[in-house]
């Protein structure tokens, strides 16, 4: 019997930006076709009233990560009532950080920016998720051709069950010229809603991922 079937863990919340579409759980928030992908990603800041002008700053492969995480922890949980080591951070990528290497090595014909340079490794993410919302528990960043539903769902139920961790930010979140997708679910030891909350199985996972219309089911 598979680890998922056995350990009673949950998706809370999922959100899911592809497509010039975003999700939040079952709810569609924003949809705007006919334009750029940096376009739509500034349409989504301006469409959740954020107001972090670090965002500006960011990596596309930041950027896009930093929205999911807000859809996804937004309107907040008890996250920021909780000891920041107990949040944990686990996603996954296809091309890692190749859409800023492009970026970084057209620029070194002439003086490569710092700036750029700084973000040329995907884990970067990670790290401003977690400046962002003060988390410091577990991290880690999977390279994989496809998403790994089986290694996500066993890696993190590995941390659930360890104790240390009560809660999980977890997914895929991948980008590369006019085509990404972020798709990020919060995972934790407990229920917390009766009507978005989902039991933490690879099939709730890859029916998020993959629905049109974003459905957990």
């Amino acid at each position: 019997m598979s680890m998922q079937e056995t350990a009673p863990f949950w998706i809370n919340a999922a959100a899911r930006i592809s497509g010039h579409r975003a999700y939040r759980n079952q709810e569609l928030l924003l949809d705007k076709q006919g334009i750029r992908t940096d376009e739509f990603l500034l349409e989504l800041y301006n469409r959740l009233g954020l107001e972090y002008p670090k965002w500006f700053k960011m990596d596309r492969l930041s950027k896009l990560g930093l929205l999911a995480a807000e859809l996804v922890l937004n309107p907040p949980s008890d996250h920021e009532l909780r000891n920041p080591f107990e949040w944990g951070i686990v996603l996954a990528n296809r091309h890692s950080s190749l859409d800023t290497d492009r970026k970084f090595v057209d620029q070194l014909a002439e003086i490569p920016s710092p700036a750029v340079f700084v973000y040329t490794l995907p884990n970067i993410l990670i790290g401003e998720i977690s400046i962002r919302h003060g988390f410091k528990g577990e991290q880690a960043f999977f390279i994989q051709e496809e998403f790994p539903a089986t290694l996500l769902v066993n890696y993190v139920s590995s941390l659930l069950e360890e104790g240390i961790t009560h809660s999980c930010l977890i997914g895929w979140a991948d980008i590369l010229g006019e085509s990404y997708n972020a798709t990020l679910y919060r995972v934790s030891r407990v229920r917390e809603d009766s009507v978005h909350s989902m039991p933490f199985t690879t099939t709730n996972i890859y029916q998020y991922l993959y629905h049109e219309q974003g459905a957990v089911s």
